[in-house]
């Protein structure tokens, strides 16, 4: 069932959003070349504390295997759910995707970047300004009464003719109440039953574009998703919520 937000709900995910893209904002001014990635977990932590939210990914998943830190840390190759670590050493040419939801007031945003550190090569620039520029192009067909396939279909068709994959077995997804609530939002053109979008839906956009194939594996974690070719990926992502018109960025 996809839930349609009231007018507080939406609201309280604005206030969500806007602080959880200015702790972005701050874990991306301190990745650089030698800092590991469980520092910019504990800066995430300490921001997340400080502006009276939780951070949803901390815990979230089975109970054998919860995942255990308040960011996702992903580097090159890896896809999502990277999971921060002090042994995982940031070096010049890394692209470095940050994932993170938080909770205010009972409601939830989820948000990505993929950042450049010092001097990437020409080809992990241009899959990051893709990846970023493909999420946009999807958004922009984002509106009440719209076909959800219309921001798929704008997704693949970006990142295609740029010689780069959209990854198949990970998705977007509403966003809100819950972390992951229906509809599952593929970025690439599907045959199941297509949804018309609907004013109030609120949704977490997320392009994983890869260099090489769309194929990946998990790794011994259970958590991490990287590219099964070794080649590097890319993510962007967004909450929105769906208006007349078009949609409002509540991550930006």
């Amino acid at each position: 069932m996809i839930l349609i937000k009231n007018a507080q709900e939406i609201e309280a995910m604005r206030r969500s959003g806007k602080i959880l893209s200015s702790i972005m904002h701050e874990v991306g001014k301190k990745i650089a070349p030698g800092v590991n990635t469980l520092e910019l977990d504990k800066l995430a932590s300490e921001l997340v504390f400080s502006n009276g939210g939780r951070a949803v990914f901390k815990g979230y998943g089975e109970k054998n295997n919860p995942y255990p830190a308040s960011i996702c840390a992903s580097l090159n190759s890896e896809i999502v759910h990277g999971i921060p670590s002090a042994e995982k050493i940031i070096k010049v040419g890394d692209l470095v995707k940050i994932d993170m939801g938080i909770e205010i007031d009972g409601l939830i945003t989820d948000m990505a970047r993929t950042f450049e550190v010092g001097a990437v090569t020409s080809v992990a620039r241009c899959l990051m300004d893709a990846t970023r520029e493909a999420l946009n192009e999807g958004i922009g067909k984002i509106k009440a009464g719209a076909r959800l396939s219309e921001y798929s279909r704008a997704v693949e068709d970006y990142v295609k003719v740029r010689g780069f994959s959209v990854v198949r077995d990970l998705v977007g997804h509403g966003v809100g109440r819950e972390l992951h609530e229906d509809p599952q939002i593929p970025n690439y053109v599907w045959k199941q039953k297509d949804i018309i979008l609907q004013e109030g839906m609120t949704l977490a956009l997320e392009p994983m574009i890869n260099e090489g194939t769309h194929y990946i594996k998990i790794l011994a974690d259970q958590w991490t998703y990287a590219t099964k070719d070794g080649k590097l990926s890319a993510h962007f992502e967004d909450t929105v919520v769906v208006r007349k018109g078009g949609c409002e960025i509540l991550t930006r």
